[in-house]
């Protein structure tokens, strides 16, 4: 992580809300459905999957859940409403915005709701990774909707000590698997705090994934990260069906078209909602590195 980058960072709080407007509209579809469905389109045009999901973490209350649900029903609605078969999609939910925090079973109710809403009409639905505290429920939810279902994916964060023994479930379940580094600011009694460190980590934890037999969802735009994707990728002689890569919207454009062009799977997550400048500010100080990626394409 260079100087730079935590410069930046650092530096988010005090620039001209206009900029920083300008950089969300990078990290951010904007505030509607129709916005994500925009991006989502030109991705599929330039030959990129896409995962949408709306921007948003720790309902106040159970009617905030319910308008949250709506929210998602009505971004599938509007995707499948293009009737476009090029137009490959995931849905993507965080669970604190489902109500985890309120009750473990609205949480769950809500869940599956949106999993079978997006699953009868051919879609799969990732729970996305949050903080410490919500590791062990989001990992139990997720197994046990794919258990019920199927069609569900689950995440893990390279950074924290824990992910290498939670492997061992996620791969015997056969469920797919995205792995990050993670950005949630942790102690190191629960998380690596060495750049290098959580690297390595991240390797062994993808040739773990990969050898397991599960689909793989590589999420980096760490170009050393991708490479030993790659030459794993070739080592095992993987099928394209058995992995993908994964992008935030606006970050390392450039990798993700050499990516596309060699032939590989790109999936690219777009978020919208009402609080994408609020997401966004908040996004770019925890993630020096993003910072750096965003800012420096913007200029």
């Amino acid at each position: 992580m260079g100087i730079l980058d935590k410069v930046i960072a650092n530096s988010v709080p005090y620039m001209p809300k206009p900029f920083v407007q300008r950089i969300s509209r990078r990290y951010a579809a904007g505030n509607e459905a129709s916005d994500a469905v925009r991006v989502a389109r030109d991705l599929s045009r330039q030959g990129c999957l896409t995962t949408v999901g709306v921007l948003g973490e720790f309902a106040p209350t159970e009617q905030y859940t319910r308008e949250r649900l709506g929210d998602y029903k009505q971004v599938v609605d509007a995707m499948e409403d293009l009737r476009d078969p090029d137009l490959d999609y995931h849905v993507t939910v965080k669970l604190t915005d489902l109500g985890l925090t309120l009750d473990e079973d609205l949480c769950r109710k809500n869940l599956e709701e949106i999993l079978l809403y997006a699953k009868a009409r051919g879609r799969c639905l990732e729970v996305d990774m949050e903080e410490t505290p919500y590791v062990t429920a989001t990992l139990d939810m997720a197994l046990k909707m794919h258990e019920r279902h199927g069609d569900t994916g689950a995440v893990v964060q390279a950074y924290l000590r824990r992910t290498l023994g939670d492997l061992g479930r996620l791969v015997e379940a056969g469920i797919p698997v995205r792995l990050v580094k993670g950005v949630y600011v942790e102690p190191m009694e629960l998380a690596y705090q060495d750049y290098d460190v959580v690297r390595q980590n991240y390797v062994l934890l993808l040739e773990e994934l990969l050898r397991g037999g599960v689909n793989t969802r590589i999420a980096t735009h760490d170009e050393y990260l991708v490479w030993h994707a790659l030459r794993l990728i070739h080592q095992l002689g993987l099928d394209k069906d058995r992995y993908e890569f994964q992008m935030i919207m606006g970050v390392q454009e450039r990798l993700r078209k050499i990516l596309v062009e060699a032939g590989h799977p790109v999936r690219v997550t777009v978020l919208f909602g009402k609080d994408s400048y609020e997401y966004s500010l908040r996004r770019l100080k925890e993630n020096p590195k993003i910072a750096g990626y965003v800012t420096r394409d913007v200029l």
